[in-house]
């Protein structure tokens, strides 16, 4: 299942939405359905994450004018999955999955 995210500008402040359908037929909107809100943690709150839920939580379509979109993602799975990395000690060398070593 693919993923996009989506980086915009609304009221003056930039924010980044996930969502999984994505239409962009329209002449003048960028079209996003089926939003993936970030999950609410009982131990951690984030702010941006919490003004992201009580702005978007209840959007069923949300119709974005190309103008105040800046960048569109898209993934195969979700990018922001926590993944466990094993525990580096300091001065080691990071390789990413991303890049190949060259030899």
């Amino acid at each position: 299942m693919n993923i996009f995210r989506v980086h915009f500008t609304w009221k003056e402040k930039e924010y980044a939405l996930k969502a999984i359908s994505l239409d962009m037929t329209h002449p003048y909107f960028v079209s996003i359905k089926d939003l993936v809100l970030p999950e609410q943690s009982n131990v951690l709150i984030n702010p941006a994450d919490d003004e992201i839920r009580k702005n978007f939580g209840s959007v069923r379509q949300l119709m974005l004018p190309f103008q105040s979109v800046s960048l569109i993602e898209e993934f195969t799975e979700d990018p922001d999955l926590k993944q466990s990395e094993p525990d580096l000690h300091k001065g080691e060398v990071i390789i990413s999955k991303h890049f190949k070593k060259r030899t």
